[in-house]
């Protein structure tokens, strides 16, 4: 078995930041079988936490970098409990940082592993427009992107958002929000298991999210506007020099700007450049 592909799959659960231990339910099967499988996550849907999630309005790019104290991690009234603290005890997040606080600390929390950023992101995905989630549409984007076909990949988000019913915008209330259309696309990428970062620091900001997938780079931007498009994301990230920051890797780097449409709730431009 290749040990840094375990690695990726299965370690990095901490409660200090520092030290990481493997899922063992993962590494005892993956040692029986021989393959890499969503086994822990496969051994139960977390319907309540998606159903959580949605309820709180919280986004799948929000995830990855969300913080806690110990009073917020150590919380176990369901009724009342905080998105973070239950992702937490329930293994879908842990600590990847710590800060000192005055008399306390601040933990910065983050996806273990692949297994369950790809897993929960599929799972969020299925929430929201379910005919539109499965495994062949994770396929798809992949082969899309292997041919760096970008009119399909504008097509398939478009099949996507489309598909998500006006009832799941009405009781979650996210259809103004641009950080919901951004999820959309992190949580494709995720769920199709991809390297996906969100919002790194460069040094003139932050780009919304960036893909690294067979020997190219993908930089993303996303915009809301609530009447003509704008044709400002991709601009923004050649001014502020968000790609900068992958040229050392040698690949290809895309900048795709995305901005969708207040009232029409899909994309309304879709621009992609060499960077």
């Amino acid at each position: 078995l290749d040990r840094d592909e375990v690695r990726r799959w299965y370690n990095g659960y901490s409660w200090l930041g520092e030290g990481k231990v493997y899922n063992p339910f993962d590494i005892l099967l993956l040692f029986r079988r021989g393959r890499f499988g969503n086994y822990w996550f496969e051994t139960g849907t977390p319907t309540f936490l998606v159903d959580l999630l949605a309820r709180r309005g919280v986004d799948a790019l929000s995830l990855e970098g969300r913080v806690a104290d110990d009073a917020l991690l150590s919380a176990f009234d369901v009724d009342r409990i905080e998105p973070e603290a239950l992702l937490f005890q329930t293994g879908y997040l842990t600590i990847t940082g710590e800060e000192r606080d005055g008399d306390g600390s601040v933990y910065t929390l983050g996806y273990p592993n692949h297994e369950v950023r790809r897993s929960l992101n599929a799972v969020l995905l299925g929430a929201m427009a379910p005919g539109f989630a499965s495994v062949a549409a994770r396929r798809n984007l992949r082969r899309l992107l292997l041919a760096n076909d970008f009119a399909g990949v504008e097509g398939l988000f478009r099949a996507f958002l489309a598909g998500i019913p006006n009832e799941w915008y009405a009781r979650t209330g996210m259809a103004g929000y641009e950080a919901h259309y951004a999820s959309v696309f992190y949580s494709h990428f995720a769920a199709a298991g991809m390297d996906v970062r969100a919002e790194e620091s460069g040094s003139r900001g932050r780009a919304d999210m960036a893909v690294l997938f067979n020997a190219n780079v993908y930089v993303f931007e996303f915009k809301m506007v609530d009447r003509e498009p704008q044709g400002l994301a991709t601009a923004q990230i050649r001014e502020r020099g968000y790609a900068d920051k992958y040229r050392d890797l040698g690949w290809p780097i895309h900048l795709i700007g995305v901005e969708f449409g207040r009232e029409e709730r899909n994309i309304v431009a879709f621009s992609v450049e060499a960077a």
